[in-house]
């Protein structure tokens, strides 16, 4: 029996990666206009792709000087000085913890919370994920159901709405109302299921290093995206641990760290920087810049949301350990001042549209701002912060989780409504080894044993 299947593996091909080498070329201010222009002369597209890879493969020729323009922005990327990040959150001053009794120990209702909201803000976004605001927006007025104020639904979404915006490939068959069962797998949970076991292996004083060895023995190289992908490679090489998120990752801004530091906040209770020095020591391994700083915000906004119901000292966490100077800061700056204005939220998210024209919908620094948007907007209270972030578009599963698991910290896991638990029932899907069916309660008093 023949088939026409052929594998192609995305975020790998030169050719498919070249357009990113441009835009973090961009992101960084060092000029590559005549890398730019050899590809445009020789019928490349310049721009990054959405997608992971192009629809025809390249030629052996254009694959070869995609292969040498690569090489050369990646000389460039390697001579542009960067902030030495570890050293600027070492400078800051210690904040009260647990250890030292001047913060006490939140319970397993709050640990559970925190759990549950990000499955919840996962699970809302993972069908919507990869469509375009304008695209949820269509889906949503179709069937009269906006603004959002519940799981995704096809009931009621005309054929035609959804042939031009459809579902999620994967996250549409699992994760609409009528066809929920329990918390779908999904990398938003998979990661911090990997730091979870991580800190259970080898104790709050984990390396880079731990995190490379966890991936290699519990993730399978399909399972993981964009700059993990590229670090997976770099680790088959055989390279060290310490350098390979640095070596030939275009990705290394986007929203791949962020998305696996909830849980150095949770096991650091009001102590935003010691959380954030953790998420660094994770997020090293495949990030650099503002990738790094967006997995710290993330760790050190979940660490107090633990021990305060104030969002806005939850946002002063976050900002804490953001380089003023650093675009993550420039517009998480934007959009919290947006937050807590009276102008109208659709109008507030236009404005940071606006401000990161362009930008990746995988980005860390968009998908972060429109985070703290939603935070600022809702004041914390969880539906509105998880369905406000959704709305606005971009990474809507990845973001949409971290929002989820601040605000179900803060009000904790017996008070999230039902309408977002109950679907849940529990339990998570995960190919994670012994973590498949795992139930939130459960992994809610292994957290709580890490403090």
């Amino acid at each position: 029996m023949t088939s026409s299947f052929k594998l192609r593996v995305t975020w790998a091909q030169p050719e498919d990666l070249v357009g990113h080498f441009f835009a973090q070329a961009k992101y960084e201010g060092v000029n590559v206009a005549p890398e730019i222009s050899q590809w445009e002369a020789a019928g490349g597209n310049s721009q990054a792709s959405v997608v992971g890879a192009s629809a025809i493969p390249a030629t052996a020729q254009m694959r070869d000087l995609a292969r040498a323009l690569c090489a050369e922005v990646e000389a460039k990327l390697q001579a542009n000085p960067e902030l030495d990040y570890a050293k600027f959150l070492n400078d800051l001053p210690d904040t009260p913890s647990t250890a030292n009794n001047s913060i006490a120990k939140p319970d397993l209702n709050t640990f559970h919370g925190a759990w549950l909201g990000r499955a919840a803000g996962c699970l809302l976004g993972k069908p919507v994920e990869k469509v375009q605001r304008v695209g949820i927006r269509t889906i949503l007025e179709s069937s009269g159901r906006w603004p959002l104020t519940e799981y995704f639904t096809a009931k009621g979404v005309p054929a035609e709405v959804l042939a031009k915006h459809p579902w999620n490939t994967q996250s549409g068959k699992t994760c609409l109302q009528e066809n929920i069962n329990g918390m779908a797998e999904d990398d938003d949970l998979n990661y911090p299921l990997i730091a979870l076991l991580t800190v259970e292996k080898y104790g709050r004083d984990f390396n880079t290093d731990h995190i490379a060895d966890q991936w290699l023995k519990n993730l399978p190289a399909g399972k993981v995206f964009t700059a993990e992908r590229i670090v997976y490679r770099n680790l088959l090489d055989g390279l060290d641990p310490m350098i390979v998120g640095g070596l030939n990752n275009p990705f290394k801004e986007w929203i791949g760290a962020l998305i696996r530091t909830d849980l150095y906040g949770w096991i650091n209770p009001g102590n935003p920087k010691a959380a954030a020095q953790m998420a660094v020591r994770d997020a090293w391994l495949s990030h650099r810049r503002n990738g790094l700083y967006g997995a710290a915000m993330s760790a050190a906004m979940n660490a107090m949301a633990m021990v305060t119901k104030d969002i806005n000292e939850v946002l002063d966490a976050g900002f804490s350990v953001l380089p003023p100077k650093s675009a993550i800061y420039q517009a998480c700056a934007l959009t919290r001042e947006l937050g807590n204005s009276d102008l109208d939220y659709e109008l507030a998210v236009d404005k940071l549209y606006e401000h990161v024209d362009g930008m990746h919908w995988v980005h860390t620094v968009n998908n972060a701002a429109l985070g703290v948007l939603a935070l600022a907007r809702s004041k914390g209270e969880f539906s509105t912060a998880i369905t406000h972030t959704v709305m606005g578009g971009w990474d809507t599963d990845s973001i949409g989780a971290t929002v989820g698991s601040i605000c179900g910290a803060m009000v904790g896991g017996a008070q999230i409504p039902a309408q977002w638990a109950d679907p849940i029932d529990n339990r998570l899907t995960s190919s994670i080894p012994s973590c498949d069916q795992i139930k939130f309660t459960d992994l809610a008093k292994r957290t709580h044993g890490l403090v």
